[in-house]
Parts: structure tokens; sequence; C-alpha cells
């Protein structure tokens, strides 16, 4: 009823289909199909086995264990990501939800609970909604598995990532994550699936990885709704 009074729009304020999403849109975004490098999500051209990861996984490994990503992040799939983030258009977190369910099914059925990354408060008061709490609750709803957005807190301001250096986001948010005592118990011993919007050089979610580990997490898996591409430019 409230999609007849109020039509849902679509990124560039056209009237849509279905999920905020025209079909023109739909045919623009480069989905990640399998198979995929099991540590980082990225497409391989053939088929090398379960479990295989490539050569910068192998190279750098991170605090999560294995990442997913829906989509590539391009000029395509870059206005949903900053719509959902800047603009207020928490209408695209169901979709958006719905794409972690795809790419990330594998990782889903054996997650024990769902946790976003974290704004800091200060962050929070100003944008009022973390996007990825809002996609957090319709892929709990979907999946049935538990959802802690709380679990996890930045406990530091940092900077923006955007236009660092590898080193550089690093060192950015090294130790700006914690799960405080009293939300502990809902971590240990527990498979944890952090969410995310853009994997980039994953130096946020190895950071947010390790604090959940620190706090007894027996697992850490990633998703993301878009993957940047490898040696494109990190800017976002």
């Amino acid at each position: 009823m409230l999609d007849l009074i109020l039509p849902p729009l679509d990124t560039a304020g056209a009237p849509a289909l279905t999920g905020g999403l025209t079909a023109d849109v739909w045919s623009r975004i480069t989905f990640l199909e399998a198979p995929v490098c099991d540590g980082c999500g990225a497409p391989w051209e053939f088929d090398p086995g379960p479990g295989v990861r490539c050569a910068a996984c192998m190279a750098r490994p991170r605090a999560y264990d294995r990442a997913r990503a829906a989509c590539l992040y391009d000029e395509n799939s870059r206005d949903l990501v900053l719509k959902l983030k800047h603009a207020d258009r928490t209408d695209l977190a169901p979709v958006l939800a719905r794409w972690l369910l795809r790419s990330g099914r594998d990782l889903l059925d054996e997650a024990e609970v769902i946790v976003p990354v974290p704004l800091h408060r200060w962050r929070l008061l100003s944008r009022r909604y973390n996007q990825m709490a809002e996609i957090a609750r319709p892929l709990g709803a979907l999946t049935g598995v538990a959802v802690a957005p709380d679990a996890l807190i930045r406990v530091r301001r940092t900077e923006s990532q955007g236009g660092k250096s590898a080193a550089g986001r690093r060192r950015n948010v090294a130790g700006a994550f914690a799960v405080p005592p009293a939300r502990r118990p809902r971590i240990d011993g527990r498979r944890v699936l952090l969410i995310d919007d853009v994997l980039t050089t994953g130096a946020t979610a190895h950071a947010c990885a390790r604090a959940l580990k620190a706090a007894g997490a027996a697992a850490v898996d990633l998703a993301v709704i878009a993957k940047v591409r490898a040696g494109a430019d990190t800017t976002i």
C-alpha cells in the first residue's frame, strides 16, 4: 500500500519497478559469480577447486578467514553504495541484503551471528544511522542468523580511508575497534559474519576481525556489497 502511495525511486530519482532499482540499473551492475578466491572473493577465470586463494591473499593473510562480494565496485555500483551511506536511502537496504545472501550463502550457512562494521558515535550522530546495521537487520530476517549490531564498537574516531595507501589505511584503523566486555558472550566461541559496504585493501575488515577474535570468535568471515578491482583507484 505504501509503495502505491509513495512509489519507490531508483538512484536517479525515477520510479523503480522493485527494490528501488530499475531494469537499466540492474543490467549495468557487474555481479561477482562463483568461482571466486576463498580469501577475498575476487572472481577466477576458471575453477581451481574449493578453498583456493589468489596470490595476493597468500602473500598477505588477513585476520578474517574468508570473504565474498556481491558485485564489482565501479561507476555503476558506486551510486548505490553512496546513496545508502550518505543520502538517507535506507530503502535500498533490503535489496542489498538479498545481494549479500546470494553472494555469501556459503558463509551464511555456517554463520552464528551477523556483526556490521560500526561507525564512531560522533559519525553515527551526524549520519543518524549505520548503513551496515540497516542491511544486517533484513539479512538476519532472511536467514534466521542472529544479528548483533552493538557487538563491535569503534573506540576512536578515524580519518576517512579515501585516498590513503594500503599501509596508511592499516595505520588509520589499527586498534580502532573493540568488543565491549558485556557483549563478549555474543561473540565468544561463535562463527561471526562481518558485513561492510566496500572491500578495498581489507584494512578495516582486518582490524575488525582482530578485535572479534580477541573477544573469542571462533572464526570471522566477511561479506561486502562491492569489491574494488585489483589495481583500481582507492580514493573511496
